[in-house]
């Protein structure tokens, strides 16, 4: 990558903080914009990876008083999702570069799909807490030892974060989905714990791809720095701006770029 390129790396790293910060789908604008750039697929998916870590970070800090009650349930549920991103970014590195080129235009509709669903999970979970009588986290309940973590809630923890250390975009709206179906809470709590889960998932991917692999550091900081300034100037646009309607334009750019993808391919 050339030095005349970097700026476009910049305005796609804000971008992508930005709609992370606003609505999710960060991913969907990073990780194309690394391919358009002539960097490989396996090297675009590793860097916006890692590239993106301080983002999660950053959503999981600003909701941590959400916790308040679920420490129970949520280290069994960390260690899970750590375990889970580990394995996907190991899965990562042994996938051969023609396989993982193949199946980049696939996961990128699956994350459309994904991102697109989001907005259903969200009311569904929003839905349920109404009827439970918790729509405004007053009556909510703090679950007690024995019932803080259903264990077969473990295996659909876990997937998620394999997913999420393989590829990431959309591993936010599969956690979220896997916890309001184990767990009839406030939607805001569940949120809270998904962002944590989501950081244990996608830090420890993060280590093990920068540690068994060659990044170019100056692309990886020139995307983390510009993807964190867009995400805190995305967190003060918000209200301002549709996240329904920007979710739509990040799903339709994604199912573009998937095409012309698979154009390419066949």
């Amino acid at each position: 990558m050339s030095h005349a390129q970097l700026p476009l790396l910049a305005l796609a790293g804000f971008a992508a903080g930005a709609v992370n910060a606003l609505a999710g789908g960060g991913t969907l604008i990073s990780f194309p914009a690394l391919l358009a750039l002539g960097i490989a697929p396996v090297s675009a998916n590793i860097t916006s990876t890692v590239a993106l870590c301080p983002g999660y970070l950053g959503a999981a800090l600003a909701q941590r008083r959400e916790l308040h009650g679920q420490r129970a349930r949520m280290w069994p549920l960390l260690i899970v999702a750590a375990a889970g991103g580990l394995l996907g970014a190991v899965l990562l590195l042994h996938t051969r570069a023609r396989i993982f080129e193949h199946a980049v235009p696939w996961l990128i509709l699956l994350a459309c799909a994904l991102l697109g669903l989001q907005e259903r999970v969200r009311a569904m979970l929003a839905a349920r807490a109404a009827r439970g009588g918790v729509a405004d986290g007053s009556a909510a309940t703090v679950p007690g030892p024995a019932a803080a973590t259903p264990y077969w809630s473990l295996p659909l923890i876990g997937a998620s974060a394999v997913y999420g250390g393989y590829f990431g975009a959309g591993m936010s709206v599969m956690l979220l989905a896997a916890l309001g179906i184990a767990y009839d809470d406030e939607l805001g709590r569940l949120n809270a714990l998904k962002q944590w889960l989501a950081l244990a998932a996608n830090l420890t991917a993060a280590i093990w791809l920068a540690w068994r692999t060659s990044l170019n550091w100056p692309v990886v900081l020139v995307l983390a720095l510009s993807a964190a300034l867009g995400g805190a100037c995305g967190g003060r646009l918000a209200g301002r701006l549709s996240p329904l309607m920007l979710r739509r334009a990040v799903v339709l750019l994604g199912v573009a770029i998937a095409l012309v993808y698979l154009w390419r391919l066949y």
